[in-house]
């Protein structure tokens, strides 16, 4: 994928949360993983990924 077409994909999620509200994006971001997690289609690359999302979340959580 090109940074522009990340860049693109990054818009459309963000513009798509922003559409259906506060409320419902962790909603949608569920789905958003579930769906993506079944389109890798691999246990590790998909947990490796999951560990790749949360390092430094932590840390943004102890100093809010």
């Amino acid at each position: 994928m090109t940074d522009s077409e990340l860049d693109s994909v990054y818009t459309r999620l963000c513009r798509t949360m922003t559409d259906l509200g506060e409320a419902n994006s962790p909603l949608f971001l569920a789905r958003f993983a579930l769906l993506a997690i079944d389109r890798i289609g691999n246990a590790d690359a998909a947990l490796r990924l999951i560990d790749d999302a949360r390092e430094g979340m932590t840390a943004r959580a102890d100093h809010a």
